[in-house]
């Protein structure tokens, strides 16, 4: 397989994007199953163009029978005929483009597919490291561009390029000295289309690397907005976005002024080819080597050849920003799959035992140092920590998001980063405060952690986790359209929801990350005791935003810095005076304070 071409050191790092040769070779892939359907739609595009090179020769013989004074009779069945071929035309060209139609959009399914299929499976610190303006940018502007090509750019551009081969055949059938006078512009054609992929190929790659960086800063100012507000921040990402946008707008322009260009370079092309062939057909006749007649149907057939040849060389610019774009689709659909577990991990129980571990996101500069952790089975344990101690670090490892740097993750004696998607998903469960509510009923998003589930199971899960009475007042109930366009659901609620998924799931591991951080004091309140009952009985690592729930853990793991320094429950830890009673010191006079007369 070809390799993807590399990607700058500096800033994220995006996704790959697949070389010319490897995205050539994509599509042959993707459009070999449909080898009928091609062959089916070139044979009647055939056809139809065929058909449509009949109107220049009959318009021609009309001019002979006119300068023959021939009768009125003639000129009529002539004329019946050229109504004929329209209808021929018309017909059989609407034929040939469904099936071109039909073709395109089977392969951009299936491209579909493959990429979706592919982004879901990314590690997600491969996704994280490339921003998630990259890969959206990816999924709507690129899906979308390619789609508009395959929609009007290839059909178009399939029948510009039999209409120019076919009428320079008939061209040279009239006479080979017509096709040799037509032939003069081709090397400016030619010149001009080389100059201009030349350039566009570069400034289209460089527009779409720009649109997501783009996205990317607006997604980040958007999102964060809470907090660039808070440390006055708004200029500085207000000049961030600007500045992007003005890069995005100078290659805009630029792309402009090299359509200009092309355009004035056509135009002179047509002007050589057009005299030329008028030359050609005024010599012929005067030779007595052609009629009146045939120099016309020559003229005309040149002509006509202006319109497919500057729609085949103006598709160019469609061509080569769909291209773009489809080399950055397989750049993702040219990822490898995730591995498949050698060892299934047993689902009864989920020790976890960490070892020596360390880690970095950038080689030089890590983020956990020798960790040696072991939790037993059923057990509680709460993670601690100031703002990057490394918490949310050690959790992803053992939820097997990504394999750590040095020293080994086990649970149940496999690495989790090693399980396949199905048994991690009976295995292991992430809970994060960033929790996403799919679009449609309440019921169909639960069953999302068990398609199977019955209205019951849906029911005692939401009420194990103290959900069931407002998911029933809501309008329709469990039938409640939600999540955008529907109705819409709070913090703690959305939180509730996943913490019913987690139930449903029934997972021996659960890995909480703040997942109550966004809730409210009340609601977070709440959402503790439903943590709590949707936990019981499982292995748990849960990272404490508040300390309220380490006091309730079976044990307390203290972070700093990367490394564990304190460990035991939470009565232990108060009376050892170590960081653990600072922490809670520090907390509790917070809640005096929130809480005072």
């Amino acid at each position: 397989m070809t390799p993807s071409r590399a990607q700058p050191s500096d800033g994220p790092v995006l996704l790959p994007v697949a070389t010319p040769a490897r995205t050539r070779a994509a599509m042959a892939e993707l459009l070999r199953p449909q080898r009928t359907l091609a062959l089916a739609a070139f044979a009647v595009m055939v056809g139809s163009t065929a058909v449509g090179l009949l109107v220049q020769p009959l318009l021609g013989r009309i001019v002979d029978l006119a300068a023959d004074r021939a009768s009125v009779d003639a000129i009529t069945v002539t004329a019946a005929l050229l109504v004929a071929v329209a209808v021929a035309q018309g017909v059989t060209a609407g034929c040939g483009l469904s099936l071109v139609s039909r073709l395109g959009e089977t392969t951009l399914a299936r491209l579909r597919e493959r990429f979706v299929e592919r982004a879901l499976g990314l590690p997600l610190e491969r996704v994280e490291k490339a921003g998630a303006g990259d890969l959206t940018a990816r999924v709507t502007a690129d899906v979308s561009l390619i789609a508009e090509a395959v929609r009007g750019a290839l059909p178009e551009l399939a029948r510009s390029l039999l209409t120019i081969v076919l009428t320079l055949a008939a061209m040279a059938l009239l006479d080979w000295r017509f096709l040799l006078a037509a032939l003069l512009a081709v090397p400016v054609q030619a010149a001009t289309a080389r100059w201009y992929v030349a350039r566009a190929v570069p400034l289209y790659a460089e527009q779409r690397t720009a649109g997501s960086a783009l996205q990317q800063q607006l997604l980040d100012t958007v999102a964060g907005s809470s907090t660039v507000r808070a440390f006055r921040l708004e200029r500085e990402h207000a000049e961030r976005v600007a500045e992007r946008s003005r890069s995005v707008v100078a290659l805009r322009m630029r792309g402009v002024r090299l359509v200009l260009g092309f355009y004035s370079r056509l135009h002179i092309a047509e002007y050589i080819g057009l005299a030329a062939v008028l030359v050609t057909g005024y010599w012929l006749v005067r030779e007595g080597s052609a009629s009146i007649g045939t120099a016309t149907a020559a003229a005309l057939y040149f002509h006509s050849l202006f319109a497919p040849v500057n729609a085949a060389l103006v598709l160019l610019d469609d061509a080569q920003s769909a291209t773009a774009s489809l080399a950055r689709l397989v750049g993702v659909t040219d990822q490898p799959p995730p591995p498949q577990a050698a060892r299934p991990v047993g689902t009864g129980r989920a020790e976890v035992a960490v070892r020596a571990l360390s880690h970095a996101y950038r080689a030089g500069h890590p983020v956990l140092h020798d960790i040696d952790l072991t939790i037993r089975h059923g057990e509680r344990v709460a993670l601690v920590g100031a703002s990057g101690a490394g918490k949310t670090t050690l959790a992803r490892l053992v939820a097997g998001i990504q394999p750590p740097t040095s020293g080994t993750v086990l649970v149940g004696g496999v690495p989790p980063t090693e399980l396949s998607p199905v048994a991690a998903r009976r295995t292991v469960a992430l809970i994060t405060q960033e929790t996403h509510v799919f679009a449609g009923p309440l019921a169909d998003d639960l069953r999302l952690a068990k398609p199977d589930a019955t209205d019951g199971e849906l029911r005692a899960a939401l009420d194990r986790v103290d959900a069931l009475a407002w998911a029933e007042a809501l309008p329709d109930g469990l039938a409640t359209v939600v999540g955008d366009g529907g109705h819409r659901l709070s913090g703690d609620r959305t939180q509730a929801l996943a913490l019913a998924r987690l139930v449903l799931a029934d997972p021996p591991l659960v890995i909480l990350d703040e997942a109550t951080a966004e809730a409210g004091s009340a609601g977070a309140r709440a959402l503790e005791k439903a943590v709590a009952r949707a936990v019981d009985g499982r292995t748990a690592l849960i990272v404490a935003h508040r300390l309220s729930q380490a006091a309730t853990a079976d044990r307390v793991v203290v972070m700093d810095r990367g490394r564990i320094v304190e460990t035991g429950t939470h009565d232990e830890l108060r009376a050892a005076e170590g960081p653990y009673a600072t922490l809670w010191r520090a907390w509790s006079d917070t809640r005096d304070a929130d809480t005072g007369p």
